[in-house]
């Protein structure tokens, strides 16, 4: 398996334990932290994405 491939796990991990976010604070522009946490993870994901595309492409 490929380095950048294992960095696809970290979505995964970073939103499958739910006790971990299920918090009400810090609130950011006025949305608790279980609400921005998921969200911030959407860009996230799409440069780990991204970048296990290009890099796996040249391998």
């Amino acid at each position: 398996m490929k380095i950048f491939n294992i960095l696809l796990l970290a979505p995964f991990a970073g939103l499958l334990w739910v006790p971990f976010y299920n918090l009400q604070g810090p609130v950011l522009f006025g949305f608790p932290f279980f609400y921005w946490y998921q969200f911030a993870w959407v860009p996230v994901t799409s440069v780990l994405i991204w970048l296990a595309w290009k890099k796996g492409a040249r391998a």
